[in-house]
């Protein structure tokens, strides 16, 4: 089962449109986060069409237990970076994270960093330490 989280990149700022949408503004580009579960990963992908893995941005999770992940590595192809991109799979990831009401071990140094950047968004009383 695959869904999909759209975003527009703005400056810096991120704001929730809808329940499983989320909007954020970059320049000109509208980015899609997809949530693929079976493979249990967040993508964006450059573009419309089909992109070589390579060329996707990619956040990888596993469980861990009952109720229980661990956010374990994000990617972001050299094309993708400085755009915040990193920003959105995390945030993906994390709205997951509380969306299912799981714990969350986290492996990936950047999204620690998003966590402690963004205290107004209910994440840290969902991280296991």
């Amino acid at each position: 089962m695959t869904s999909k989280i759209c975003f527009r990149l703005s400056p810096s700022v991120f704001k929730l449109r809808s329940c499983r949408s989320f909007s954020s503004v970059t320049s000109s580009h509208s980015l899609m986060v997809d949530h693929d579960r079976t493979n249990r990963r967040f993508t964006v992908n450059p573009g419309s069409g089909s992109v070589a893995p390579e060329d996707q941005a990619l956040l990888n999770y596993r469980y861990t237990g009952d109720r229980e992940v661990d956010l374990m590595s994000t990617y972001v192809p050299e094309t993708f970076r400085g755009q915040g991109v990193a920003a959105l799979l995390s945030k993906a990831a994390l709205d997951f994270v509380v969306e299912e009401n799981l714990k969350a071990h986290v492996s990936c140094w950047y999204i620690k960093k998003y966590i402690e950047e963004n205290p107004e968004y209910p994440y840290k009383e969902r991280i296991i330490t």
